[in-house]
């Protein structure tokens, strides 16, 4: 078994999952690579679903030789079977496979939606099914580095108390890291996730967007360094972290940025300002922001216009004081 640090090698082979064959209903980014990972800890994939000719070419470069069938057949050839589908489809393709008897009595069934647990399972489970909820804190791209990727990654566990163990070896197997997530907890822990990566991605690639219009030839080597640093900073240190001048109290600065944005990025103007507005109530709140200059400030988040002080001409006053950025 792949175990990426010491404590998981404690795992008794009593709580580790038998050798099983695997099967995969919806090869979009995330179930073929999961499949291919416990191909990787001994574990056999011996049916793949996928409709779109995206999904039959993933399959075929991660599961090569692993035949695409009905999403019944699937269920009918494993023992353990991947739902990895949308998560809005998941409810009834649950209900859709119990009703027309394709889960089997003691078949672990696996969802990797974050924002589900085991409830949504429930047809399944009355069916004989063991229901798992495992969600891979990772974004995919639905290639082999996915795989790789794997190593190290949190997942987030939901099972029954009896299934617990085998949740956790399946997710150790897979290179991953399990993290236990309450039933009740699923939809606020799959929200923290969607804040934190999906909108990094709409920010980074509105700022590469920006740097482009504003004649910088390649913003992703500008943005790297700075970016890694941040997101390093920001792991560490929390709100600590926080610079700029949002936090410096630099209305100023800020209204002249808003001013450029109307000019020449409009449908980035909401986005900047709820943003900052968002860094501001943080920064007053752990005492990075000094009171007395967040009046002014708040006026131009609220206002999205320059203040008296300010400059809408793309130019920038001083920040306060010279302070240090």
């Amino acid at each position: 078994m792949n175990a990426p640090n010491a404590a998981h090698e404690s795992l008794d082979a009593r709580d580790r999952p038998a050798r099983l064959t695997v099967g995969v209903v919806g090869a979009g980014r995330v179930g073929p690579a999961l499949a291919a990972a416990l191909r990787l800890a001994g574990h056999r994939p011996v049916a793949v679903s996928g409709v779109s000719d995206a999904s039959v070419r993933r399959a075929a470069a991660l599961l090569p030789d692993v035949p695409i069938v009905t999403p019944a057949e699937v269920l009918a050839r494993a023992e353990l079977v991947l739902l990895t589908v949308p998560d809005d489809a998941l409810p009834g393709l649950v209900e859709g496979l119990a009703e027309t008897g394709a889960v089997r009595p003691g078949q672990l069934i696996v969802h990797t939606s974050g924002r589900y647990g085991t409830r949504v399972l429930a047809p399944a489970l009355r069916a004989g099914a063991l229901p798992l909820a495992l969600h891979p804190a990772m974004t995919f791209t639905g290639t082999s580095v996915d795989v790789q990727r794997l190593a190290g990654c949190s997942f987030g566990v939901t099972a029954p108390e009896e299934l617990r163990l085998a949740a956790e070896a399946l997710v150790i197997e897979m290179g991953g890291e399990p993290e236990w997530v309450a039933e009740e907890s699923r939809p606020l822990y799959h929200a923290a996730l969607a804040l934190g990566a999906n909108h990094l991605v709409t920010l980074v690639a509105q700022s590469m967007e920006l740097l482009r219009t504003a004649g910088v030839e390649a913003p992703d080597r500008m943005l790297g360094p700075l970016l890694g640093a941040a997101l390093d900073n920001a792991l560490r240190s929390g709100d600590a972290a926080l610079t700029g001048p949002v936090a410096r109290g630099d209305a100023g600065t800020v209204a002249a940025h808003v001013a450029q944005l109307r000019e020449h990025a409009p449908q980035a103007v909401a986005g900047y300002l709820a943003m900052a507005r968002t860094t501001a109530d943080r920064a007053l709140a752990h005492g990075l922001l000094k009171p007395e200059l967040a009046e002014d400030l708040l006026d131009v988040l609220a206002d999205g216009v320059s203040t008296d002080g300010g400059s809408t001409d793309g130019g920038s006053p001083d920040g306060p004081k010279g302070e240090d950025r």
